[in-house]
Order: structure tokens, then sequence, then C-alpha cells
């Protein structure tokens, strides 16, 4: 007698999708990781009545939870749910393998003198330029010490040196721009919630040195100034910190879902980047794709009054080679300076949903490509 199997196969082939579907749809999901500074053996800046470790984790499991409540589109990964200690790569690692769209590390400041000093700051990668961004480098990057095997894991890196941190001149951060933009909504958010904005700034941070994904560090207060130190220790402070974290990034994210072209009549959709894929060594890239780009809208139509499309692929602080490895073989690059930067873009149209098109096919290379609009010469909002 011959047993039946299709009945078997159905139930298993409903199972993997009750058990695995979850799973598979995150995967659709905008990643944030949160990482709450500092844990375990490292208890960080130290005040009176509380360690720097302690805030940090009451803060970040605050704002995970307002972000997981509120955002349906958003997977929220913490480094760190408890008290326990975790290195400074592994940290970012953690971004990393998540394939992460978004890194925050959630810190609190100290000075050694002047218990006075109070405030917010927010910081992404770069060179420190003033000796007080370096102090905090420093500071922070000391978690270090407390790890096995330093020197050989972070190449001889002493957190201690400031000639330690010429490296970060030489970085070139294709992020920056996703950095700064998050970093100066996070202080507009502090700002109206009545903190002391102490702005945007750029230090050499190990933590944020090996992601791979826009990334930033936010001192929340100084715990060596009294006032500010019971205002972070308690439920309400940390609530209003949450609060102001949580506004910050939900207006980046709706400029993310702008830029990524997921706005469209008002809606919003859950449409992600598609992921990079290898070309072949004969091949570029652009070459692989077939992607052209259309110069009627630039040479032959009257484009005056109207809104031009471009993708924007890069970002750098310095000026870079049509050549340049950086742009994966694409030609007719252009570029516009913005705020100090030069910032790269790839085709132009004045189709919104042709632009749309492009950007999908460029995000292939590009992952953090995104629209952008000019009308009469002028980068404008769209």
């Amino acid at each position: 007698m011959k047993v039946k199997r299709k009945p078997l196969l159905y139930f298993i082939a409903i199972a993997a999708l009750l058990f695995c579907g979850p799973e598979i749809q995150a995967k659709d999901k905008f990643v944030l990781v949160i990482d709450a500074g500092h844990g375990g053996k490292d208890p960080g800046a130290q005040g009176s009545r509380i360690d720097e470790k302690e805030i940090n984790l009451g803060v970040a499991l605050k704002v995970g939870e307002l972000i997981e409540s509120n955002h349906n589109d958003v997977k929220v990964i913490y480094t760190r749910k408890t008290d326990r200690f975790i290195e400074l790569d592994e940290r970012a690692e953690i971004a990393n393998r998540a394939k992460a769209d978004l890194f925050m590390s959630i810190h609190t400041n100290a000075v050694k003198r002047g218990n006075y000093v109070k405030g917010t700051e927010t910081f992404t990668l770069g060179l420190a330029r003033t000796d007080e961004n370096l102090q905090v480098a420093m500071r922070e990057n000391s978690a270090i010490l407390l790890e096995d095997n330093y020197l050989q894991k972070y190449e001889g890196f002493d957190p201690n040196s400031s000639e330690s941190y010429i490296i970060f001149e030489f970085m070139q951060n294709k992020h920056m721009e996703q950095s700064i933009d998050l970093a100066s909504e996070i202080q507009k958010a502090f700002t109206s919630a009545n903190r002391v904005d102490r702005g945007v700034r750029q230090a050499g941070l190990l933590v944020l040195r090996k992601t791979s994904m826009p990334s930033v560090l936010v001192e929340l207060g100084f715990i060596s100034n009294k006032e500010e130190e019971r205002y972070m220790s308690s439920s309400e402070g940390q609530n209003q910190l949450a609060r102001s974290l949580y506004n910050a990034f939900t207006k980046y994210k709706r400029e993310y879902d702008r830029k990524q072209g997921a706005l469209s009549n008002g809606a919003v959709t859950n449409a992600r980047p598609v992921e990079r894929t290898e070309s072949t060594p004969q091949e570029t890239p652009a070459e692989r794709e077939n992607i052209t780009v259309n110069k009627a809208d630039k040479s032959e139509r009257n484009t005056s009054g109207k809104l031009i499309y471009k993708i924007q692929i890069l970002t750098s602080d310095k000026k870079l080679s049509e050549s340049s490895r950086l742009f994966k073989g694409y030609k007719n690059i252009d570029s516009y300076k913005e705020g100090g930067l030069i910032k790269y873009t790839y085709g132009e149209t004045t189709s919104f949903e042709e632009i749309k098109k492009l950007r999908r096919k460029v995000a292939k290379d590009f992952k953090d490509a995104f629209i952008i609009a000019f009308k009469d010469g002028k980068k404008v909002k769209y």
C-alpha cells in the first residue's frame, strides 16, 4: 500500500511559511541599530550617584520601545539590552551583520574640570578639529583598554595619543551627509525640548569607524554636572531624552523614505534598495546593468522653471577624479558643493517616475543613493 505524501508535504510547506515568514519579511524593513555605550566592567563616565552605562542603557531601551511601537516598518536591534561588556569593533559588526540602515550610539559626557558645563552634542566620524572634541574621542575610545589584545586588534592605536588620531583625516566616509543630517535632527529635537545645544561635531570615534551605514554618537548631557546628572538619572529625564531621539529619528526616516522614492501621492511604502550584486571582472557595474542617461533633458528641452531630478551617489570632503574607483565605472558624473562638502550625482530627468526607475538600478551599486531635485540651478525640496 502506497502512502500518500501530499498532505505531509503540504503541512511542511505551511509550517515553513508560518515560522519563516516573519523572518523573511523582517529583511524588508528599515534596520536601526541602537548602541548603549559602555556596560559590564566598563562603567563609562562616573557621576556621584550613577554610572554612564546605566543612563545609556535606560535611554536606549526607551527610544527603541518608542520606535518599535510607532514604526511598524522598522526593525530595532540593540547591541546590548543588559549590563554587559561589548568590544567597540563588535558593536559595529553587529550593525554590519544586520545590514543596518542606521547606527545610533548613545553616551553620556563628562569633563574633568568645569562641572558647570552642560548640554547635548552629536558626533559623526571625522578628524577632531578642536582639543575639546579630541578629549571626547579619547575618553570614549579608552574603552578598548579593557579589551584583550587591543594593540593587535586596533593595529597599535593608542586612544590616549593625539598622533593616533591622524588616521581619521584620511578616511573617506561615504555616509557623511546622511550622518550629519541625522545628527542635525537630533540636536534640533534636543533644542525643542529646552536642552542646551552644543552642536554637531566630528571626532575620531572607533565605534563609528567600521560601520558601513550612516552613524552617529550622541552625548546626552554631562554627568559631571550635578544638575544634569539628576536629570539624566531620573525616569522623567530619560523619557524626555528618548522622546527627543525618537522625534529626530522619525523626521530622518520620513526624509529617507522621500529620497528613496518611497513617497508618492502622500503614500508611504516599505520599498528598500536592492542589495548590491558582484560584477564580473570584465564589466563595470554600470555596464552590467546597461544603465544609460538621457541627456535630452539638459540639451534639448527648456527646463526653465521645471524640477530636474538627479541621483546623489556619493559625498566627499575632497575632489574626486572622473576615473576614481569610487564611481564604480559610472560615467557622466556631476557634482555640486553644499555645506563645505562635494556631492556627486548621476543622471537627470524632469520625470519623477523615470528617476525612481533609475535609482532602483543605481542602488544595486550605491545602496544609499537617493533622489534630489534642482530648479533653475538651485537645489530644492520636492
